[in-house]
This record gives structure tokens, C-alpha cells and sequence, in this order.
């Protein structure tokens, strides 16, 4: 699973960012400011980093500047401004791309994919292995104990979502937009329906999938 660092001092704009890059299964992490931002690069890197031009303290072009010392992950910087010179520097310092505000989620997503993609960063692991269940995500297919199992499209897609998570919890309103999207008009009693309908699938896996009582859903193996 990919993971991203959303770098922006503008809360909402992080949060909004953050949504639609889960709904596309990136691991989030977020900074509110350059020093942060810096601070978590250390820590760990990330596959991919959005980064904010305009902030208090060390601005977008500085903290490029100082994280191209020992780390090379793409970086896509937002900006308010769209003059070309500061398009020039940014490219200089080591940027990837450069998306002005306001912009649109979705094709902000579109050129994280295309960014990841030159920098071979996109593609999906071949297969998912807990124990004696394997998810092969390009193949849809599952196996439990070495024997298939065929699953409905929206049970694997469920199914790929959490394990693809691991360990991160989702809601069922989370589940309905991110399995069944935005426009469907189904409600948490689809989840559960689904839920228990893959469970009885994934037989002595079954308990991989676990019910987080008042907020929903995870997946997590344990050896």
C-alpha cells in the first residue's frame, strides 16, 4: 500500500486531500508545517509527499529543499500562486509536479498515480498472504488453504479494502463510499450484510475481519 505525507498548514485542505487519497487506499500522514513535515521523513519516508508552497515558519520551497537531502520520494507542491518563476524553482529544487489552487481531488489523485507511475512507485503486490489466505488483487482471487474460493465482486472488493489496510479502522459509512461509492444509496446494514456473508466465505479466516463495536470494521492477522 502506498503511503503519502500531506504537508499543508490549511486544515481542511489536509483533510480534504486525506479523504479522496484513501478512498484510492494511500496510507495517510499529515504535517501542518514545514519542521513536521521534516520531522516525519526522518522517522519514515513516504512514497509520495503533497506539499504546500504558502506556510508559516520554513515555507514549501525551503522544506523541498532541506527533505532532497536524504530522501527522493516524488513530490507534487501546491500552490496559490502560478507564476512561472516560482514553477522554475520549484522543478529546480527537486519537484515533481506542481498543481496551483484551487484544484480538484480527483485530479490531484490522477497525477499522484501518474507521478508514482514514472517513479515505479504504482504498482499493486502480486499477492496478499496471512497465514493460509492469499488475495491475488489483479487475479481476483482467493484462496484458503490452498483451495479457491470464489467470492462476489463487492466481497472482494471489501475484502481488499481492509486487508489492504491492515490494522486500520474503517466506519461503515467509510466502507459504503469506498466499496460501493459516493452514489450508491444503500446503508451500514449493507456493510454488515456483506460482512457476514465473506466471513462465512473465509472460514477459519473468518476472524481476521473484526468488528470494532461502535465504529465499524478491520482486518489484522495475527501469527
Amino acid at each position: 500500500m502506498p503511503s503519502m505525507l500531506i504537508v499543508d498548514d490549511d486544515l481542511h485542505l489536509r483533510k480534504l486531500v486525506l479523504t479522496y487519497a484513501q478512498m484510492e487506499s494511500y496510507q495517510c500522514r499529515e504535517a501542518e508545517n514545514g519542521e513536521q513535515a521534516l520531522a516525519l521523513l526522518r522517522e519514515a519516508e513516504s512514497d509520495i509527499i503533497i506539499l504546500d508552497v504558502m506556510m508559516p515558519g520554513k515555507d514549501g520551497f525551503e522544506t523541498l529543499g532541506e527533505l532532497r537531502q536524504f530522501t527522493q520520494a516524488p513530490v507534487i507542491m501546491l500552490t496559490a500562486r502560478g507564476e512561472e518563476y516560482d514553477k522554475l524553482l520549484g522543478f529546480n529544487l527537486g519537484a515533481d509536479d506542481y498543481v496551483p489552487k484551487p484544484f480538484s481531488p480527483k485530479e490531484l489523485m490522477a497525477r499522484v498515480g501518474a507521478v508514482l507511475k514514472r517513479a515505479g512507485g504504482q504498482k499493486r503486490p502480486a499477492g496478499l498472504a496471512f497465514g493460509g489466505l492469499t488475495i491475488q488483487p489483479e487475479a481476483r482471487a482467493v484462496t484458503v488453504d490452498g483451495k479457491a474460493v470464489s467470492l462476489p465482486p463487492k466481497e472482494f472488493d471489501l475484502l481488499l479494502k481492509l486487508a489492504e489496510n491492515e490494522r486500520m479502522v474503517f466506519t461503515r459509512d467509510q466502507l459504503l463510499d469506498q466499496v460501493w461509492g459516493f452514489d450508491y444509496f444503500g446503508d451500514a446494514r449493507t456493510v454488515d450484510t456483506h460482512v457476514k456473508a465473506l466471513r462465512e466465505h473465509l472460514g477459519p479466516y473468518r476472524k481476521l475481519i473484526e468488528t470494532v463495536w461502535g465504529v465499524g470494521y478491520k482486518f489484522e492477522y495475527k501469527e
